[in-house]
């Protein structure tokens, strides 16, 4: 994976990200990938598809979703958080702390 998450950088006034077209377009397709995953698992509950098999589909969407994290993730500590603490608020510490607790949930 080329590191397309250092190009990512967020906007704090009115909390918004700009990424670059190219890092939108790599996190679309990924997203559009797991979608498709999704739609896959409910087909095969519906059919009656061996528990393991979907369990082993679930896993792999579940991987796909943190990869997408993994890639946000880092571009805001190289982008938002770096840029925020430049500027001296401190704030954006707490809110890091927050967000890696959400993830770790998992």
């Amino acid at each position: 994976m080329e590191n397309k998450a250092e190009e990512v950088a967020c906007h704090t006034s009115g909390r918004k990200s700009h990424h670059p077209e190219r890092v939108k377009k790599d996190l679309t397709t990924r997203l559009n990938r797991i979608e498709g995953q999704i739609r896959g698992i409910k087909g095969m509950i519906e059919k009656d598809i061996y528990c393991d098999d979907v369990i082993t589909q679930i896993s792999a969407t579940q991987s796909a979703l943190n990869s997408v994290a993994r890639i946000l993730l880092e571009g805001h500590l190289k982008g938002c958080v770096v840029d925020r603490l430049s500027e001296g608020d401190n704030e954006v510490l707490d809110e890091l702390v927050v967000t890696i607790q959400k993830l770790m949930k998992k």
